[in-house]
């Protein structure tokens, strides 16, 4: 009678799970973003969501709670129904740098989140005030070599990626650079082409404009292959340094105990606006090369970049609370 019951029970949940999946989405989905809106985010957010509807036939609607790196934005999703109807677009510094860089941080990736989708990669270009004699990665490696701690490079603020990836660099070479924090991207690129930092790493598609404008000089990306939005720059590897690939990421996630066919619904739904042409393309152009991961897939990614990311804050070490 018991075995009766259970085998009964377990028959009752996965038809009440079928129909939940089958019936979802039941109202429009809210997709939160950790940062203002007009940002590389909601940029992201905006294209795959305008597709989005027409898949799950429901309205998408945005909804920003910027503040503290993106915590605020992950700590709303948290503690929302798990149905599926409220999701996280979430980055690199959220997902993964946020946890080893904040020592009270009121979330944990893997534990408080079930990824949905990874949605794309994002790498960035090592830059150089155009007054620096360096023509190249290698050119620029001597010239910092000669000098240190005389050569500055300036970031988005302590523990974001535009801190960590020079970070790596200087490990990978044995270089002593001096970092400078700015307050956001916008300051530290108009100091950098200002001369008062010499180094910077920036995302592809405002290092692409100004590299063209003559304003900056591109040395390297930091993807395994070339660009195409700047076709004629090499890879860091190319350059030289094996090994060197470090490129942020997009993903979807929502809240920890979101029924598994809900969020396999969710994910096939993005690799359908992912396979759009005209979705590829806008997302190139936006310096967001099309990379998407099923929600297994995407777990397994995260618990792989998780660690690597601490080591890097660690060696780095920022620190923020």
């Amino acid at each position: 009678m018991n075995l009766l019951r259970t085998l009964l029970a377990a028959a009752a949940l996965a038809c009440a799970t079928a129909a939940s999946a089958q019936s979802f989405p039941t109202k429009p989905i809210r997709i939160v973003v950790g940062f203002p809106a007009g940002g590389p985010l909601d940029q992201h957010a905006r294209l795959l969501s305008d597709k989005l509807q027409g898949v799950l036939g429901q309205p998408v609607v945005m909804d920003y709670k910027s503040g503290a790196g993106g915590t605020v934005g992950a700590q709303e999703v948290m503690k929302s129904p798990a149905d599926g109807h409220t999701i996280m677009l979430a980055n690199t510094g959220v997902m993964v740098i946020n946890p080893a860089l904040y020592s009270k941080l009121p979330y944990a990736t893997l534990k408080d989140f079930v990824p949905v989708a990874r949605t794309a990669m994002q790498p960035l270009a090592l830059l150089v005030n155009p007054n620096v004699p360096a023509k190249n990665l290698q050119e620029f490696m001597a010239y910092a070599k000669a000098r240190p701690g005389q050569v500055n490079f300036g970031s988005a603020g302590n523990g974001g990626i535009s801190h960590l990836v020079p970070e790596m660099f200087k490990s990978a070479t044995g270089l002593f650079m001096v970092h400078i924090p700015y307050r956001g991207s916008a300051p530290a690129f108009t100091d950098l082409m200002a001369g008062q930092v010499q180094f910077m790493a920036e995302s592809i598609p405002q290092a692409a404009s100004y590299h063209k404008q003559g304003k900056v000089r591109a040395l390297a990306v930091t993807s395994r292959e070339r660009n195409p939005a700047l076709p004629d720059v090499p890879t860091v590897i190319e350059s030289g340094i094996k090994g060197f690939e470090v490129v942020g990421f997009y993903g979807f996630l929502a809240p920890a105990g979101t029924p598994k066919d809900v969020v396999n619904k969710l994910s096939d739904a993005f690799g359908q606006v992912l396979q759009m042409p005209e979705v590829r393309s806008r997302m190139v152009s936006q310096g967001a090369d099309p990379a998407f991961l099923g929600a297994d897939e995407f777990a397994r990614f995260l618990a792989a970049e998780m660690p690597r990311w601490a080591e890097v804050v660690k060696k780095s070490g920022a620190k923020l609370d």
